[in-house]
C-alpha cells in the first residue's frame, strides 16, 4: 500500500469517527462497543508510523491482560508510585511486587502496555482515563 492509499485509507476513517461523534455515537459506553480516541485530527498518525487513532473494539486483543496485568491494574501501580514518589521503572516494578506480580511479568507488562499505547492512541487515552485525568 502506497503512502498517498495510507493517508487516503486514513483520512477516510477519520471523517467516519468525526461523523459518528457528530452524531453522539463517538463515546466510549454508548452501547457500541467500541473505545474511541477523544480530539483526534484529520489524519490517523498510524498512516505515518504513529500511533492510530481509530476506534478500537473493546472485545479487541489489545485490551488483554499481559502476563496477567491489565491496563487498569498499570494504571493503579502508576497512580499509587506517583502518591509515593517512585518515578523509575525499578521502582514500579518493586511496587507490583507488593502486590504479588513477580518482577519478570511486571517488566514484560510495563513494556507491553508502553508499546501497546504507541500502537493505539485509545489504549493511551485509555489509560490516562484509568489515572483520573
Amino acid at each position: 500500500m502506497g503512502f498517498f492509499s495510507k493517508a487516503k485509507d486514513a483520512l477516510t476513517g477519520q471523517a467516519a469517527a468525526a461523523q459518528q461523534a457528530a452524531q453522539g455515537q463517538g463515546q466510549q459506553g454508548q452501547g457500541d462497543g467500541m473505545v474511541h480516541v477523544q480530539g483526534a485530527g484529520p489524519v490517523d498518525p498510524a498512516a505515518f508510523g504513529g500511533p492510530s487513532t481509530r476506534s478500537v473494539a473493546e472485545n479487541d486483543p489489545i485490551w488483554e491482560p499481559i502476563n496477567g496485568v491489565s491496563l487498569q491494574d498499570y494504571a493503579d501501580w502508576a497512580r499509587e508510585a506517583q502518591t509515593r514518589g517512585i518515578n523509575d521503572e525499578a521502582g514500579l516494578i518493586t511496587l507490583a511486587g507488593e502486590k504479588g506480580v513477580s518482577a519478570a511479568d511486571a517488566k514484560a507488562a510495563l513494556d507491553g502496555w508502553v508499546a501497546r499505547m504507541g500502537q493505539s492512541q485509545a489504549v493511551g487515552q485509555q489509560f490516562r482515563k484509568f489515572l483520573g485525568y
